[in-house]
């Protein structure tokens, strides 16, 4: 017997569909018996330009091996050519199973030479990007009952790392966003759900390979394919993620993390109230020894890929 494959029927569209991580979520959606929506418009790392041929690229190959697909060029950062692409798919084939929020672009600085038009740029593709598309699904999957979001987070929101203000910003406002629809659009059988991948890609092909301790990490970072991201991304749009909502998860390689939530770690009470002088002499000295540290991403997941 053949193995029923996990999207079969399904109509899904994936964002930056045109290169890196969600191009391998559009070829193995594919596969997986989905018609897939390639949205790229072929822009450079940095948001500038377009290019009409990596989303047709990868509509050729997804042809070639047999699946269905249609190319979009549409950008995510204003409204209404992102609700384009939710039309784009309701017309082409008729219905809207699931929504993969993709895109990106990266412009980093340190925070205090970024620039407004830096920080704005990304905030627009990212998280207003994940709004926009996702707001043209949602009335789709209020309607129909049923759907599934996956978005992508970065450890650089969930943890944080030097000279990505913008990006962390973004990527920590996806998780808010995502929580949220979760938890208004559970009634409806509809999931939201977040991703955040190790992979290299484009998008951090730009880290400095001056050390030898540099070089060695990029090394480890090209290992970890984009390849790597796309099983999961794919099993959260299917029926057998239907129990499965509200989560951060992240891979790296062959991990699959389950990654903790914002909750109290510890409280102090003080029956009379607070005043700043007591908080500066009991309140702060109690809590201290919990503090978190400024930590990056790479001092937690601080061990070779597996």
């Amino acid at each position: 017997m053949s193995q029923k494959k996990s999207l079969d029927g399904k109509v899904i569209i994936v964002t930056g569909a045109g290169r890196g991580i969600g191009r391998e979520i559009a070829l193995l959606a594919a596969a997986e018996g989905a018609k897939v929506v390639v949205n790229d418009p072929g822009v450079a790392a940095d948001g500038s330009g377009t290019n009409a041929a990596p989303a047709e690229e990868v509509v050729e190959e997804i042809k070639k091996r047999g699946g269905t697909a249609v190319a979009n060029f549409e950008t995510v950062a204003e409204a209404i050519p992102a609700s384009k692409i939710i039309k784009q798919a309701i017309d082409t084939y008729g219905k809207l199973d699931g929504v993969v929020n993709n895109a990106g672009i990266l412009r980093d600085a340190i925070f205090h030479r970024m620039s407004v038009e830096a920080f704005e740029s990304v905030i627009k593709v990212h998280l207003m990007g994940s709004f926009y598309t996702s707001h043209a699904a949602a009335r789709i999957f209020r309607e129909q009952e049923s759907g599934a979001f996956v978005h992508f987070t970065s450890t650089s929101g969930l943890i944080g790392n030097f000279g990505q203000a913008n990006y962390a910003a973004a990527k920590l406002g996806i998780v808010g966003l995502s929580k949220s629809i979760a938890l208004d659009m559970e009634r409806f059988n509809v999931r939201s759900n977040c991703v955040s991948p190790f992979a290299w890609s484009r998008l951090i092909g730009t880290i400095p390979t001056e050390t030898e301790e540099e070089k060695a990490r990029v090394a480890r970072m090209q290992q970890m394919g984009p390849e790597k991201i796309a099983p999961l991304s794919t099993f959260l749009l299917g029926d057998a993620a239907k129990d499965v909502t509200g989560q951060i998860f992240a891979v790296r390689m062959n991990e699959i993390f389950l990654m903790g939530q914002s909750r109290p770690l510890r409280s102090i009470h003080r029956a009379e109230g607070w005043t700043p002088q007591t908080i500066a002499e009991h309140g702060m000295p109690a809590l201290k020894s919990s503090f978190y540290k400024l930590d990056r991403s790479a001092d937690i997941f601080n061990w070779d890929a597996i």
